[in-house]
């Protein structure tokens, strides 16, 4: 029988680099003989694509009208769509001994839904208790970037402005980021400076990670 496989996740703000170095930290590990692969939240799944049409702005209520989804029924559907990536995608892997590297999971929630409520603080508990049967990660990675820098790594990379990407929301969530022990204190975390190059990035990634795991 295979040993189970380990469950990393990156996170940070929108331009931080996760997607960028969750490919990259896959491939490495394919390439050190390690069984990985990536994914990412919100999921290609079925509601999956429900919340990418909402972040993207492609949601109609109507034909004339966009559709909008309150901060409420943005965690839950992205509860939902966690619920079913693990059930489909990660626990699946990790029982064949395949590494998971996900783009994101439930710090993602607990920071960005938190801070879209009308009432932060009285939002973080309700929030914690719709994951509190998520799977948890070995290890989360936080990529630390400033939200000037983040912005303009979203302008160079082009495209239409998505749904929390407004720039006094990204202020507050790089903060937030800093304080990610705060939303998930119980998580194994670990933050780099994601405002380095990507090979700088990537190479100190993979010392953590070899380091945390003995690879």
């Amino acid at each position: 029988m295979s040993c189970r496989g380990r469950f990393v996740v990156l996170e940070g703000t929108d331009g931080s680099g996760t997607t960028t170095q969750c490919e990259r930290l896959v491939g490495t590990l394919q390439k050190l003989g390690v069984a990985a692969l990536a994914t990412r939240e919100p999921t290609s799944g079925p509601v999956g694509q429900l919340l990418r049409a909402a972040l993207e702005k492609r949601l109609a209520r109507d034909a004339e009208r966009q559709a909008t989804l309150d901060w409420k029924t943005f965690a839950l559907l992205f509860a939902a769509d966690r619920t079913d990536h693990v059930s489909t995608e990660i626990a699946p892997a990790l029982a064949e001994g395949t590494w998971v590297i996900s783009d994101r999971y439930d710090l993602s929630s607990l920071i960005y839904q938190s801070l879209t409520a009308p009432l932060p603080a009285a939002a973080l508990p309700w929030i914690r208790e719709l994951n509190a049967a998520a799977l948890r990660p070995d290890l989360v990675v936080v990529l630390d970037v400033g939200a000037e820098v983040a912005a303009a790594r979203r302008r160079a990379r082009g495209g239409p402005e998505e749904l929390f990407e407004r720039r006094e929301l990204q202020a507050k969530l790089a903060v937030a980021y800093l304080e990610a022990e705060h939303f998930a204190p119980s998580d194994q975390l670990a933050h780099l400076d994601g405002t380095l190059a990507v090979s700088a990035v990537s190479d100190r990634l993979l010392a953590l990670v070899r380091a945390k795991f003995q690879i």
